[in-house]
């Protein structure tokens, strides 16, 4: 399982930047330079904001174009050093000038949050201690085969405002109005007005599912020996409202036309109405080989989120990739010393632990009666070892390949938990941090998330009871 070996690297990789620098600072959002000729070209886009991040809270969006950094302007000279322009040495709290929908520029301050280079957060932990709740904790890959295309014509995307629908009105089908309700709530995301009186542009929507009339069942062959068949290839796509992934009836990228039994097709077309009268600036279609009959409406449900992400900000022409990254876990405020695991390196100020008294110094000796006194590495070998011995605890039916491309990931057997838990707590696991999934039934049947902490500070002997927030983090991106 190449999935045991991220810890080592996780806390190799942060070794190393300590040696570099004291403190690692983060704003929270990630961003790349634009090609995009309608959006933001040779500027920053943010392509994602971090949940609970900085950015978050200072109301950054996703496409949001950096059009300055306390009040220099991003030019070309900047880009080869642009991150750090974007940081400039001697700034807690940065200005940003950011230009999308809305009207006119916004200056955004927004405060970097700091921690120590030699310490570990919960966060952190939780990705590299990830296995122990892969049902909370993951990140995939997944595609769709859509084919975005936009105009030609140099226009720039943010000159428009507002939008309405082609086709509104009492004659409308309802699942048309059920689609464009599901469009208008993702372009209002955006910061962009529905106006039926007068749009900036219009929307049409087309959709149909048909029985194929070119489609060939597979005929077998038969043989002496017994047909040996490639399994088949499921289709899992993100179904971001409901929030869980979705197998789908949906026949694998690759397949002949002819084997697939029904055919789906939903488009949306974006119409200018304010530049130039009937002008299309932006087509998203999706077309789908299918192998039983499926809803209009469900594919709707599922797959218009996906489609308006590309909408401003081009990346894929064909065959769009997303990552979703997915965690919950436990979050006390501790850092721990990347050098010696057991010490409190700090405390977050107004968390669970600093609210109780926890602080920094301080030796953790056990949390929930499993021991800290070991190294990174042991911690390390011990989590390897607990997963391959558990794998047979695991729903071998939920089996996937995460984005770092790990094939074993599974979730716990339901039936099993009994099992589960009692490898939870013996002794030679070394399952501390098992304490950031401590609301998982399979790791604490009794239901309780209190955590005990029993720590020394100096010669003195304490325990603290905390009472953790749960800290819960989704993003779905355009890889």
């Amino acid at each position: 399982m190449k999935r045991l070996l991220f810890i080592t690297i996780l806390l190799s990789v942060i070794s190393i930047q300590a040696f570099t620098q004291d403190i690692t600072c983060r704003f929270g959002f990630s961003y790349e330079i634009s090609n995009d000729p309608h959006w933001g070209k040779d500027k920053p886009v943010i392509t994602s904001v971090y949940p609970n991040s900085p950015a978050e809270k200072a109301e950054i969006k996703p496409y949001d174009i950096i059009l300055a950094v306390e009040g220099k302007a991003v030019t070309d000279s900047v880009l080869d050093d642009i991150y750090l322009f974007l940081n400039p040495p001697g700034k807690e709290i940065v200005e940003l000038t950011i230009k999308n929908f809305s009207e006119g520029l916004r200056k955004i301050k927004i405060k970097k949050e700091c921690i120590s280079a030699y310490s570990l957060n919960e966060n952190q932990l939780a990705t590299a201690f990830g296995m122990y709740a892969v049902e909370y904790t993951h990140e995939r890959l997944f595609s769709c085969p859509f084919v975005t295309t936009q105009t030609k014509d140099d226009v720039d995307f943010s000159q428009f405002k507002s939008f309405d629908f082609t086709g509104t009105g009492e004659n409308q089908p309802e699942l048309a109005k059920k689609i464009n309700d599901l469009i208008k709530k993702e372009l209002m995301k955006r910061g962009l007005r529905y106006d039926p009186v007068s749009p900036d542009f219009m929307i049409q929507i087309y959709y149909a599912f048909n029985k194929n009339p070119n489609y060939k069942p597979k005929q077998i062959k038969k043989t002496s020996k017994k047909a040996e068949e490639e399994p088949p290839t499921d289709v899992f796509r993100y179904d971001i409202t409901r929030d869980r992934m979705v197998k789908l009836p949906f026949l694998p990228p690759g397949t002949v036309e002819t084997e697939a039994e029904y055919t789906l097709k939903l488009g949306l077309r974006f119409e200018d109405r304010k530049l130039k009268n009937g002008r299309i600036i932006w087509e998203c279609e999706a077309d789908e080989l299918v192998n039983e009959s499926y809803s209009l409406e469900d594919f709707a449900f599922v797959h218009i989120p996906l489609m308006t992400m590309q909408f401003p900000y081009v990346k894929y022409g064909r065959n769009v990739q997303y990552r979703l990254q997915k965690k919950k876990y436990n979050y006390t405020g501790i850092n721990y010393n990347i050098d010696n695991i057991a010490q409190v390196a700090s405390v977050d100020p107004f968390s669970p632990a600093a609210k109780a008294g926890i602080k920094a110094g301080d030796i953790i000796e056990f949390i929930e009666d499993k021991r800290m006194d070991r190294t990174s590495q042991q911690f390390t070998i011990a989590y390897r070892h607990f997963l391959v011995n558990t794998i047979k605890l695991r729903d071998q039916s939920t089996r996937f390949t995460d984005a770092n491309g790990f094939p074993d990931c599974m979730e716990w057997d339901k039936s099993k938990y009994e099992k589960i838990t009692k490898a939870f707590n013996e002794k030679k696991n070394l399952t501390a941090f098992s304490y950031l999934y401590r609301f998982a039934p399979f790791i604490n049947p009794l239901g309780n998330n209190s955590l005990s902490f029993k720590l020394k500070r100096g010669d003195e002997k304490l325990e603290y009871i905390l009472r953790p927030e749960i800290k819960s983090e989704i993003t779905v991106v355009v890889e």
